[in-house]
């Protein structure tokens, strides 16, 4: 397992995770539980309608946090649109309950994958690891 793989299975086993972006100077944190791996790239998923979508345009630098087992990750980088229709279609068969909010056609469902980024994982017993990753 390459180390991107590493941080998307822990994601995915984590379920939540917390994404803090920036509004003005404000942080805001609020929690996500989209996350997927495509052709090698980390992706989330929002709505461009949310507030969440017009911080990261603004600012794409972000950094999201989960905890499993004793263990937590952070993965703080930049994240980057991708309107290709097979990543939603891709996020809407993972995650079927989100056909209920988003379509690939609407307009709205957004697609962000880390362009780039930096991963620590820790935990109160072991040394932290730290993966750094760019999207091919």
């Amino acid at each position: 397992m390459n180390g991107i793989e590493k941080v998307y299975k822990f994601l995915d086993d984590a379920q939540t995770y917390y994404l803090a972006t920036m509004e003005g100077d404000q942080p805001r944190v609020r929690p996500f539980g989209t996350i997927l791996l495509y052709d090698g790239k980390l992706y989330i998923q929002t709505g461009k309608v949310k507030d969440v979508s017009k911080q990261i345009s603004l600012n794409p630098k972000v950094e999201l946090c989960a905890f499993k087992d004793g263990k937590w990750l952070r993965v703080a980088g930049i994240l980057e649109n991708d309107d290709n229709r097979d990543v939603m279609v891709a996020m809407l068969l993972k995650m079927p309950t989100l056909a209920g909010m988003y379509s690939p056609d609407d307009g709205n469902m957004q697609m962000l994958y880390f362009k780039c980024g930096k991963a620590t994982f820790s935990s109160f017993t072991e040394a932290p690891e730290e993966i750094e990753f760019v999207a091919p």
